[in-house]
């Protein structure tokens, strides 16, 4: 089993879960509906200075599910290059 991360700005989460049902992938989750952080795409902070806000997927699925979420991701990803989405695979 791997867990998967995605991490995105909550702008693209309604493009990300298309992507998903599109692939018939990630149907189980935890979503975190608002997270706040700093990564390479900038400062998400939810506040008058930094105002957007990302959201967190996490998924617990197998490897060939895993490949086809990292697919769907980079789909929205390539759409959306500058919107900060991330993922990660962890065993």
């Amino acid at each position: 089993m791997k867990r998967i991360e995605i991490i995105a700005n909550c702008a693209v989460e309604e493009n990300i879960m298309d992507a998903l049902r599109a692939e018939d992938v990630a149907k189980f989750y935890t979503k975190c509906p608002i997270v706040y952080g700093e990564g390479s795409s900038g400062k998400r902070m939810g506040d008058a200075i930094w105002p957007e806000e990302n959201f967190v997927l996490i998924v617990w699925c197998e490897e060939d599910e895993a490949l086809k979420i990292e697919q769907a991701v980079k789909q929205v990803k390539a759409r959306f290059p500058n919107e900060g989405i991330k993922i990660f695979g962890l065993l």
